[in-house]
């Protein structure tokens, strides 16, 4: 299951992370700090959804 979890992180992970950018772009933060914490924030919170997402498809199999 760990295999399956980083290969789903690497999809979902960097999805969160482009789509707080994007957000936080759309929202006039548009200097470093608040892009890079919203890409770190969408990073760490991947990791819960990927483990979610990876156990969901793990048993279902």
């Amino acid at each position: 299951m760990l295999r399956l979890a980083g290969v789903l992180y690497a999809l979902i992970g960097t999805t969160l992370a482009g789509s707080a950018v994007v957000a936080a772009l759309a929202t006039g933060h548009d200097t470093l700090v608040p892009i890079v914490a919203c890409a770190a924030a969408g990073a760490v919170l991947g990791v819960p959804v990927t483990w979610l997402v990876a156990r969901k498809v793990y048993s279902e199999s």
